[in-house]
C-alpha cells in the first residue's frame, strides 16, 4: 500500500457579504458592537431623512472590513491592536510628515 499526497486543503470563497446579517457575521466579535450601533444609527438618520445614502456607504465600509477580517482574522487583529495602542499614545511618533510621506510616493510614481 502506497500512501497518496495528501494537498492542502484551499481555503473555501469569502461570504457573499451582501446582506448586513452576513457582514455582521464576518465580524470580529469585539467588532459586532461597533457594527451594531453604527447601523442602528444609520437606520434612524436614514429613516428621519428619506435618504438611504449613508446606510450604503456604512454597509460599504463595514464590508470591506468583514473581508479584510475573514482574508486573515489575526492579521485584522493584529492591526486593531497596533491602532489602539497608537490612539492611547503608545506609539513613538512618525519620524515623517504625511506631507513628506506624499512627495515621497509622488516622487516614485514619477509625478
Amino acid at each position: 500500500m502506497t500512501a497518496e499526497p495528501h494537498a492542502a486543503a484551499e481555503p473555501g470563497p469569502l461570504p457573499d457579504l451582501s446582506t448586513p446579517r452576513e457582514i455582521r457575521a464576518a465580524l470580529l466579535p469585539e467588532e459586532v458592537g461597533q457594527f451594531d450601533s453604527a447601523w442602528r444609527a444609520a437606520q434612524a438618520r436614514a429613516t428621519e431623512a428619506l435618504d438611504l445614502t449613508e446606510v450604503h456607504t456604512l454597509l460599504d465600509r463595514w464590508r470591506r472590513i468583514a473581508r479584510m477580517t475573514q482574508a486573515d482574522p489575526e492579521a485584522h487583529r493584529r492591526m486593531l491592536a497596533k491602532a489602539e495602542r497608537a490612539l492611547a499614545g503608545e506609539l513613538p511618533e512618525p519620524t515623517v510628515t504625511i506631507e513628506e510621506h506624499r512627495a515621497l510616493i509622488a516622487r516614485r510614481l514619477g509625478a
